[in-house]
């Protein structure tokens, strides 16, 4: 008799823990889009600035393409449009203006 209880308790058990399972929260990282961007223009600031020190100040994301503000170590604020496809475009420099 109390293996079927056990049994039954487990299964019951499972049941109700089902409806625990947290779907509103946001996808992971690896399927971000707004992070992708991030990445991207992170990834694309360092090389056009020749400076490792670039930190995401913002972003703000769009289907059309995602604008990143980033603070660039030395160098101020610059702004970069990252694509879905991993690209960017846009790249200049916001505090001095025209260069880039």
């Amino acid at each position: 008799m109390k293996p079927i209880l056990t049994t039954v308790f487990a299964i019951s058990s499972l049941a109700m823990l089902s409806g625990c399972i947290d779907d509103s929260a946001p996808p992971p990282a690896g399927n971000d889009p707004e992070a992708a961007a991030r990445a991207a223009c992170v990834r694309d600031v360092r090389s056009t600035t020749g400076n490792p020190d670039v930190v995401v100040s913002s972003s703000s994301f769009s289907e059309a393409g995602t604008e990143v503000i980033l603070t660039v170590g030395g160098t101020g604020t610059w702004r970069c449009i990252a694509y879905r496809d991993g690209s960017t475009a846009g790249i200049e420099s916001l505090t001095n203006e025209g260069f880039l």
